[in-house]
């Protein structure tokens, strides 16, 4: 299982990497074609942004597997022990449900969207909506991989690339 994660984890990473760089060149190529020739590429913000939506949802991940998204965690600090557990459990239960739920609808989207073209590429929309599908469920294996952790002991992953709990201490 360790094999699997490190490679889930790594493709993740590396998809990251790609979409931020092709997102990045785009807008730097599309920058200069306009300062420079008075011209642009007419699909470079269209195509941007719809990286930028993958980025979004495929991070999402990786973010929640190091505790990186903001949360609240008064009332979780002021309960004894075994209701804190109780609590983050509960959180974690509702968080599964919230995947569930982008992944139905997501699914929901792509069909529907099918054969709804975007104005520029020509592509369908459904591409654009299955990045809330693979998010969705990507989430919910990252969240696998950490829920016991989170639950019982408010532990998050750590690793060489990021450590929540050392720079939630700085």
């Amino acid at each position: 299982m360790q094999t699997f994660e490190r490679y889930l984890l790594g493709a993740n990473r590396w998809a990251l990497i790609l979409l931020l760089a092709a997102m990045s060149v785009i807008i730097f190529v599309n920058v200069a074609l306009r300062y420079l020739t008075n011209a642009s590429l007419e699909w470079a913000e269209e195509v941007a942004r719809y990286l930028m939506i993958w980025l979004t949802f495929l991070g999402a991940g990786p973010v929640l597997r190091y505790g990186g998204h903001i949360a609240v965690e008064n009332l979780q600090d002021a309960l004894p022990r075994p209701a804190a557990v109780a609590l983050r459990a509960l959180v974690a239960l509702l968080l599964f449900a919230f995947f569930g739920f982008m992944v139905w609808y997501g699914w929901l989207y792509m069909e529907r969207t099918m054969f709804q073209l975007t104005p520029v590429t020509q592509i369908p929309f459904a591409y654009v909506y299955s990045a809330m599908v693979i998010g969705g469920v990507l989430l919910t294996v990252h969240l696998l991989f950490i829920v016991r952790g989170y639950a019982l002991r408010r532990e998050f992953a750590a690793d060489g690339h990021f450590d929540a709990n050392a720079s939630a201490s700085l």
